[in-house]
C-alpha cells in the first residue's frame, strides 16, 4: 500500500517536472504563451490516457509553469484549472485511444481566450479561439497522440498501475 503511494507521487512528481521543463523550451521558441500558443508540454496531458498519477502532474506542471513564466494571476489560476479539467477528461476516456487529446483541446480552446482577454487585455477573443485551439490541436492532438502511440507499446514498462489493490 505504501509503494503504490511513493510510485503515485513520484510519477506526478516526474510529470509535473517534465511539463516544466517542456514549457520552458516552448518559452524560449516563443510559443508557450499569450495568444498564440504551442506549448510542447501540452502533449503530456494525454498521459491520464495511461496513469492516473499524470492528473495532479500536468495540473501542478502547469501551475508551476504559469508561475515561473510570470503569468498573470487569472492565468495561473484558470489556465492550470483548464489543464486539471483536460486531465480528467482524457483520464475518463481513457478506455477510447483516439479520443485522449479532445479533452486538452475542448478545455483549454474554450477556456484560455476569455483567460488572455481578462487577464492580459489581448483580442479579438474570436482570433484566440481560432489561434488557442489551433496550438491546442497540434500540441495535444498531433503531439500527444504521437507520444501516446510510442508510449502505449512501453505503457506496463513505464506506467505501473498505481490504483488498484
Amino acid at each position: 500500500m505504501k509503494n503504490k503511494r511513493i510510485l503515485f507521487l513520484t510519477q506526478a512528481a516526474m510529470i509535473a517536472a517534465l511539463y516544466v521543463v517542456f514549457t520552458l523550451i516552448s518559452a524560449a521558441l516563443g510559443l508557450s504563451s499569450m495568444q498564440v500558443q504551442v506549448r510542447f508540454s501540452e502533449a503530456l496531458t494525454i498521459l491520464p490516457y495511461f496513469t492516473p498519477a499524470a492528473i495532479p502532474g500536468v495540473f501542478i506542471g502547469c501551475l508551476l509553469s504559469n508561475i515561473l513564466a510570470g503569468g498573470a494571476l487569472l492565468d495561473i489560476i484558470f489556465g492550470s484549472l483548464a489543464t486539471l479539467i483536460a486531465a480528467v477528461g482524457t483520464y475518463l476516456l481513457r478506455g477510447h485511444k483516439w479520443l485522449a487529446p479532445l479533452p486538452p483541446i475542448a478545455a483549454n480552446t474554450l477556456i484560455i481566450p476569455f483567460v488572455i482577454r481578462a487577464a492580459y487585455g489581448i483580442g479579438p477573443l474570436w482570433l484566440s479561439f481560432i489561434t488557442v485551439g489551433a496550438g491546442e490541436i497540434l500540441s495535444a492532438g498531433v503531439l500527444g497522440m504521437l507520444l501516446l502511440f510510442v508510449l502505449n507499446k512501453y505503457r506496463r514498462q513505464i506506467f505501473y498501475d498505481c490504483s488498484s489493490k
